[in-house]
C-alpha cells in the first residue's frame, strides 16, 4: 500500500468501511509507514540532539541527565487508558492509547503516549505483537515487538546474575549461611516455557554446586522488571536492587542482594536500559515505550521515568495499564501512582460491542449478528468497571472501538446505558482511520479534564494491614465475598507485618479473564471467594505479590503458537508477526 493512500485515507470518513471489510495486517500497515528520523521526533519535543541516543534511524533513548534537568517544568495532564475484562473478541486498549494520542495532536494539543514494551512470550505465543493495531500503531513495529533496544535482555541478565551469585556464594563456602531449601529467587527468561516452571539445578556432581529445587519466571514477572519500572533514577534503582530478598539463612533471617554485594553489578547492567525509548506513531507523533510488566502477574504499567518525563515534555500524556481495569487500572492507581506521586486526570475505559456481547453469552462465531439482549446482559461487565474506577474519584469516559458489524440499535443502547451511569460513551474508529477516527474522543477527554477536575485517591491507605488490603481489593474491585488462605499463607502475611513491610501495597496475580479466579466466569460475577495460594515479598519493588487461583508466573505456549505463523523473506521482511 502506498504512503499516499495511507495519508489520504486518514481523513475523516475516507477509509473506514473499506478498511473494515478488507483489512490489511498490522505488519503490512506498519511496513508501509513513512517514518521520520528519530531526531526530528525528538526536536518536536524540544529535546536537544546531544541528549538523544539513537538506535538506528527510527528509535532512540533519551539521556537520563536531560530528563533530570526537566524537574522544575510544570506537568501536563495524565490520561489512563484501560479496558473491560478481555475476551477473544478483542478490546483494543493499546490501539486506543495510540489513536487518542494522535487525535489529541490532530486537534492542536501537545500530546505524547507512554506504553509498555512487548514481551516475546505473547509475541510468539497466543496474543501476538503489542504495538497497537490498524492505523493506530507505534513504529518500527518489528523492532518494538522483537529485540527493540535490548531492555528486556538487560533485565533478564540482571535477574540471572543475582541467581548465579547466590549459587556461587553457596558453592564457595556459604559465609552467609543461606539455606538452599529457602532460596526464593528464581531465574528469568522472556519466553513462554512451561518446562522451566519447576526445575532442579546444579546436577552433575560436586563441581556444579549443591543441587536444589529452583524455577524460572517469565522476565516480565521478575522483580527486577518491577524495580526497573518503579525506580525514579539510577540511585533509586541501585537502592531497590539491594533490597531484594533472595531467601533465608538456616535460622530464618532474610538474605538480600545487598548482602551478596550484587546490587552494583545488577545496576551496571541496567544503566543504559533505564533511559526511556523514544519512537513514533504512524502519524509521526512522539511515544515513549519503556518497561513491560504483565498486569495479571505483575503491576502492568510502563516505567515511572518515562511517564514523568513525558509529563514534562507534553501537555497531555496518554498511558495504558495492562488487561482489564480490575488488574491494570487498580495497580496503576494503587501501586504506580501511589509510589510515584502521580495524579491522573482522566480515565478512558475501552470496550467493543463484540466483547460485551461475548460477556453476555454470545459465541465468538455469532458476534457479527445484532443481539441487543446479549449486549445489555454483557453491559454488566462494563458497568462494574465504571463503578470500580469511580471509586478512585477520577472522571471516566467510555470509548467503544468500532467494528463494521456494530448496528445502530446496539450503539444507541450502549450510549443509553452509559448515560444512566452519568458517563459519556464515545464511538471511535482510530483502527481504520488513525487519529482522525478518535477526534471526538480527544475532544471529550479535553473537555472532561477541564470541566471535571480529578480528586484522585487510592483505594486503601498505607497503614491498613496486608491481609485487609488484599481483602479490600477482592471485595471492592472483584466483588468477592471474601479471601481465603491456608495457615502457611496467613503466617506469611503476619511475618511480613512483623518485618516492617505492612505499609506496602498489594499486587494481585490473578487470571485476567474474570473478576473471579475462574477464567470462564464472564460478565460480572460476585459473591465468590478469592483463594490466595502464595505470598511473595518484592522488597525492592516495595509491594507484596498475592498469587491467587491457578495463575502461573511462567506462561506456556498454546497448542498452535503464533511462532508457527512467522516467516522471514529473503529480503529480510517479516510476515505473520501480527
Amino acid at each position: 500500500m502506498s504512503v499516499q493512500s495511507r495519508e489520504s485515507a486518514a481523513k475523516p470518513g475516507k477509509r473506514s468501511d473499506e478498511q473494515h471489510k478488507n483489512p490489511k495486517s498490522d505488519i503490512e500497515i506498519s511496513q508501509a509507514a513513512k517514518m521520520r528520523p528519530i531526531l526530528e521526533i525528538a526536536d518536536k519535543l524540544g529535546i536537544p540532539k546531544d541528549s538523544v541516543l539513537p538506535f538506528g534511524h527510527y528509535k532512540a533513548k533519551v539521556a537520563l541527565d536531560y530528563i533530570a534537568s526537566l524537574k522544575d517544568k510544570p506537568d501536563g495532564k495524565l490520561i489512563l487508558v484501560t479496558a473491560i475484562t478481555p475476551t477473544p473478541a478483542g478490546e483494543g486498549k493499546t490501539t486506543t492509547t495510540v489513536g487518542l494520542g494522535d487525535a489529541l495532536n490532530d486537534i492542536g494539543k501537545s500530546a505524547m503516549i507512554c506504553v509498555r514494551e512487548p514481551s516475546l512470550g505473547p509475541c510468539f505465543g497466543m496474543k501476538g505483537g503489542a504495538a497497537g493495531g490498524g492505523y493506530a500503531q507505534v513504529v518500527p513495529m518489528e523492532d518494538i515487538n522483537l529485540h527493540f533496544t535490548g531492555d528486556f535482555h538487560a533485565i533478564g541478565a540482571a535477574n540471572n546474575l543475582l541467581a548465579a551469585m547466590i549459587d556461587n556464594h553457596v558453592y564457595w563456602g556459604n559465609k552467609l549461611d543461606i539455606d538452599v531449601r529457602r532460596v526464593t529467587w528464581r531465574r528469568a527468561v522472556d519466553m513462554n516455557d512451561r518446562a522451566l516452571r519447576s526445575i532442579v539445578s546444579s546436577l552433575g556432581g560436586a563441581a556444579n554446586g549443591f543441587p536444589r529445587e529452583a524455577g524460572f519466571d517469565i522476565t516480565v514477572a521478575s522483580e527486577v522488571m518491577a524495580i526497573f519500572c518503579l525506580a525514579s533514577d539510577l540511585a533509586d534503582l541501585q537502592r531497590r536492587l539491594g533490597q531484594i530478598q533472595i531467601g533465608q539463612t538456616r535460622d530464618k533471617k532474610p538474605v538480600t542482594a545487598k548482602d551478596l554485594s550484587a546490587q552494583g553489578s545488577m545496576a551496571a547492567l541496567l544503566k543504559d536500559a533505564l533511559a526511556p525509548n523514544l519512537v513514533q506513531t504512524l502519524e509521526n507523533n512522539p511515544a515513549f515505550i519503556h518497561g513491560g510488566p504483565f498486569a495479571n502477574i505483575a503491576h502492568g504499567c510502563n516505567s515511572v521515568i518515562a511517564t514523568k518525563a513525558a509529563l514534562k515534555l507534553a501537555d497531555y500524556v496518554v498511558t495504558e495499564a495492562g488487561f482489564g481495569a480490575d488488574l491494570g487500572a487498580e495497580k496503576f492507581f494503587d501501586i504506580k501512582c501511589r509510589k510515584a506521586g502521580l495524579k491522573p486526570d482522566c480515565v478512558v475505559l475501552v470496550a467493543t460491542i463484540r466483547a460485551l456481547k461475548m460477556h453476555g453469552g454470545v459465541a465468538k462465531d455469532a458476534l457479527k449478528e445484532e443481539n441487543v439482549g446479549a449486549l445489555e446482559k454483557g453491559f454488566a461487565n462494563l458497568e462494574r468497571h465504571i463503578e470500580n474506577l469511580q471509586k478512585y474519584r477520577v472522571p471516566v469516559i467510555v470509548s467503544i472501538n468500532r467494528f463494521s458489524s456494530d448496528t445502530e440499535g446496539e450503539i444507541a443502547l450502549l450510549k443509553k446505558l452509559c448515560a444512566k451511569l452519568g458517563v459519556e460513551c464515545v464511538m471511535a474508529d482510530h483502527w481504520a482511520q488513525g487519529g482522525s477516527g478518535a477526534v471526538e474522543l480527544a475532544k471529550t477527554v479535553v473537555r472532561t479534564i477541564d470541566e471535571k477536575p480529578s480528586k484522585f485517591k487510592p483505594l486503601y491507605p498505607d497503614n491498613m494491614t496486608l491481609w485487609e488490603k488484599a481483602r479490600t481489593i477482592a471485595r471492592e474491585i472483584y466483588r468477592a465475598e471474601d479471601i481465603s488462605a491456608d495457615k502457611s499463607v496467613r503466617d506469611r502475611f503476619a511475618e511480613l507485618e512483623k518485618e516492617g513491610f505492612g505499609n506496602f501495597p498489594i499486587c494481585v496475580a490473578k487470571t485476567q479473564y474474570s473478576f473471579s479466579t475462574n477464567p470462564d466466569a464472564k460478565g460480572a460475577p460476585s459473591g465468590h471467594i478469592i483463594p490466595i495460594r502464595e505470598v511473595r515479598l518484592s522488597a525492592g519493588a516495595e509491594f507484596v505479590v498475592v498469587i491467587c487461583g491457578d495463575i502461573m508466573t511462567m506462561p506456556g505456549l498454546p497448542k498452535v503458537p503464533a511462532a508457527n505463523n512467522i516467516e522471514l523473506a529473503a529480503d529480510g521482511r517479516i510476515s505473520g508477526l501480527f
